[in-house]
């Protein structure tokens, strides 16, 4: 099964330890400090949509795109009652195409970590600098090479009243990839319950080389800070926080 096929539908609530708001608080505060006014947003690989609909609901106009359909079907639901949901559009990261340029693009949740091939790194960092505005900020987090030697050979456990999910990881120093293989189980509504099997792969990002792939797509700005904070980052970091203009 594909990453967020099965998992897509649970992952809300296993989600617990996103704390969305305070992210979306966070980016607007960063946005909110920008040169020019921002107006609309692109949320990339927004995933079940949580971020992109919160930051609709404080009145940005919010694209979001996901190349998980599934994932997609899910932030589609969530946004459904809202006044102003987002435009919701089912594309790849490194194959980002926008009708017309937006104020500021975010990507949340190390959904960056997803692009595990330096081309797709620089092809992806390049497709967001010809959707975003002259001056205007690119704001995403990343997983550091710290967390995911941490998480080498662990298992964590997550549960919801009708999910239970399984979560072995497994890091390669050589490759600088972490493998997650999720196993998953939906409680149906006949009583019964179903068994998913999912494997996720994350690439550990050193600082050099996002940083480089951002000056070479013509980024000239690059600040780099703890996760949601504007302190430097510590050596045990779990997550960078960038801000590209």
């Amino acid at each position: 099964m594909s990453a967020y096929e099965g998992l897509a539908a649970s992952y809300d609530g296993l989600m617990t330890d996103g704390a969305y708001r305070r992210r979306a608080a966070f980016l607007e505060r960063r946005m909110k400090k920008n040169s020019f006014p921002v107006c609309s947003v692109l949320d990339l690989a927004c995933g079940t949509g949580t971020i992109a609909c919160l930051l609709a609901q404080r009145g940005y106009a919010v694209i979001a795109s996901d190349g998980s359909e599934e994932m997609l079907t899910q932030a589609a639901a969530k946004a459904a009652a809202l006044e102003q949901p987002p435009f919701f559009l089912l594309q790849s990261m490194a194959r980002l195409h926008l009708a017309e340029p937006v104020d500021a693009v975010i990507s949340t949740m190390d959904s960056l970590n997803y692009l595990t091939k330096e081309r797709e790194l620089g092809e992806t960092f390049r497709r967001v600098r010809r959707w975003l505005k002259p001056g205007g900020p690119f704001l995403f987090d990343v997983n550091t090479p710290y967390k995911f030697r941490r998480m080498d050979k662990q298992l964590y456990m997550d549960e919801t009243n009708d999910s239970f999910c399984v979560w072995r990881t497994f890091f390669s120093e050589k490759r600088q990839l972490c493998t997650y293989q999720v196993d998953l189980f939906h409680l149906r509504a006949d009583g019964t319950w179903e068994r998913n099997f999912e494997e996720h792969r994350e690439r550990a990002w050193s600082k050099e080389t996002i940083c480089r792939h951002l000056k070479e797509a013509g980024f000239t700005s690059i600040q780099l800070t703890g996760d949601m904070t504007d302190r430097s980052p510590k050596p045990d970091e779990d997550r960078w926080q960038f801000q590209a203009t």
